[in-house]
């Protein structure tokens, strides 16, 4: 395989562990969120399942063995009511943005158009949470985690 494509696999792999995160955050969400929201978090939901399998698929086109969803992810804090799930409805858009950037970068042709698809869905998602945009989606927070390869968390 060449170094290229390794390196696309790598940010596939990272894009789908973000996006099984991204399932179980949601779970999380779901079961917090206020009556008025709840049809916002199960589109979301279902949007970031039908992206997980869709990579699936492509880390096996790529000859790839796909990476498995963990038993349990650890949250980045205590959600105990509709508006810690909101919160971090919008911390897991903006981690799943910063992996799709990261995919925008390591791919080109269709691929690349489909991860900036994602990564705008996020950011727009992630909006839409907070109430409030960053200037650049998926590009601060890939700072802040201090590696592009930081382990995604929900």
């Amino acid at each position: 395989m060449s170094k290229a494509k390794a390196g696309e696999l790598t940010a596939l792999q990272a894009a789908l562990a973000a996006e099984h995160a991204a399932v179980y955050g949601y779970g999380v969400v779901g079961g917090r969120i206020r009556e008025g929201r709840r049809t916002e978090a199960r589109g979301a939901y279902d949007a970031h399942r039908a992206r997980r399998d869709a990579l699936v698929r492509e880390v096996l086109d790529l000859g790839g063995e796909p990476v498995a969803a963990e038993p349990g992810y650890a949250l980045p804090f205590a959600v105990p009511d509709s508006s810690a799930a909101a919160r971090l409805a919008a911390e897991v858009e903006d981690r799943v943005a910063g992996v799709y950037s990261d995919l925008v970068r390591a791919s080109t042709g269709e691929r690349r158009r489909t991860a900036a698809g994602a990564l705008r869905e996020a950011a727009v998602r992630a909006v839409r949470w907070r109430g409030e945009s960053v200037a650049f989606p998926g590009l601060a927070e890939r700072a802040a985690s201090g590696s592009a390869s930081a382990r995604p968390s929900a």
